[in-house]
Order: C-alpha cells, then structure tokens, then sequence
C-alpha cells in the first residue's frame, strides 16, 4: 500500500531540569510522516530538534505522548526488544558522523549487519553495494580519516540505509560540511528518496536542504507548524 502513514507521533512532551529550573523543550508535538515521503523540520538552534529527532528514533522517551511506527507504539516495548527494533528499523545520520575510526569503510557498514544477526557474506554483499551506490567502492578498504568530510557523511548515509530502515532520521546532515559536499549529500539523499522510495524525517537549518523535502515542518514554542512557505 502505498503512502501509508509509516510514523506517527502524538502529544510528546519532554522537558529537562536545568540550574534554572526545569526547561521545557516539547510542549505536544504530533506529527504524521507517510512512507516515501521526505520530511524537513526546521526551526532556530536550540528549539528542540535534536530531542524530537532522538525521541521518534527511540534512542530517548518522552515524558509522555506515544510514537508509533508501523504500528507499534514503541515505547511499549521493553528496553532489549527496542533496541532490537530500533537496529532493524531506523536508520541514524548525524552532524557529526560517528563513524569507527579504527575500520574499514566496508567494515563501518557491516558492523550493524552482524549486530542484527545477519551472515558475514551476506554483510559484505550489501557494503559492496551500497559502496557503489554512493560512489565509495573505490574507498572499501580505507578508513574514514582517509576520506575527505563529504565523502565521511555518504559512508554516514550508506551506514543508516545498510539494514534497510523504515524510516532514517538525519539531524543536520549537511551541518558539518562545506557548500560543494552538501550539495553532493542534498543529490544523494533526493536519489535515495525517489529511487529507493526511502522515508527521511531530516533537521537542518539549511534552507536549500529543507526545500528538497516534500513537507517542511517548522519547530516552534515546542511544537511542530507545517509551513511550506518555506519552498516558495
């Protein structure tokens, strides 16, 4: 079925203690992402992003409010099977890559593979293929700090796109690099997207970014306002 609603937030809250007291960061965010689609979420530095980013990838809870994605409300889940479903189903890119210095490119991608349970041959097919892919084969068997920032946040994108996610969840991608890289990350992510019908849910404060997306979300007082304006 196509455009089916693959993720859906409601009611999330989430606020921090801070020497001030305590800050409220969502204030009843709901959202509704579609499969296939690209989604951007905009907003000033601070506005809480980062935290609607981490709680719809489970990797925080909200103090209340429900996600679901595929109809699972997720934080039902105990915290081994979350896991186990947040490996299998979302897919991770952050401004800062995070990719394992000590490995391979090839490596960096079958690392999440043998973590979910899947043969070391059938790891290294799929890292061969997205390699290429994301013009990288020729770097299989360097190590990131050989790769140039542009070419670090591709390996990034392929490591989020290597168990096949629902969704991948970006928090600005292009963040960390200059004019000519994000551009080339901006035409792989619109790729990826059209040709793999991939769900990106992307936070970025870069205008030219946000208008690749199908809907832009703009973050707010705690809450999300769609405001295509924005690709005008």
């Amino acid at each position: 079925m196509d455009n089916y609603i693959i993720l859906k937030a409601q009611g999330l809250y989430k606020s921090y203690p801070t020497m001030a007291g305590k800050l409220d960061v969502l204030q009843g965010v709901d959202l509704e992402v579609k499969s296939g689609e690209m989604i951007a979420v905009v907003g000033a530095s601070g506005v809480g992003k980062s935290t609607l980013l981490h709680i719809l990838g489970t990797l925080d809870r909200p103090d209340s409010g429900k996600v679901t994605i595929n109809d699972k409300e997720v934080f039902s889940l105990d915290d081994k099977i979350l896991a186990n479903f947040r490996n299998r189903t979302i897919g991770f890119v952050f401004q800062f890559h995070h990719l394992l210095p000590e490995f391979t490119c090839q490596e960096n991608l079958i690392i999440p593979k043998l973590i979910a349970g899947e043969k070391k041959e059938q790891a290294m097919q799929k890292a061969s293929e997205l390699l290429q892919e994301i013009g990288l084969k020729n770097r299989m068997f360097h190590r990131p700090l050989e790769l140039s920032g542009g070419e670090q946040q591709r390996l990034a994108v392929a490591r989020a796109l290597v168990n096949s996610p629902q969704v991948v969840l970006a928090d600005e991608p292009s963040g960390n690099l200059d004019q000519k890289s994000a551009e080339s990350l901006m035409e792989l992510l619109v790729n990826l997207n059209k040709n793999k019908k991939q769900t990106f849910i992307i936070a970025t404060h870069n205008l030219k970014l946000s208008k690749i997306a199908d809907r832009i979300f703009e973050m707010r007082e705690g809450k999300v306002f769609l405001n295509n304006n924005l690709n005008n």
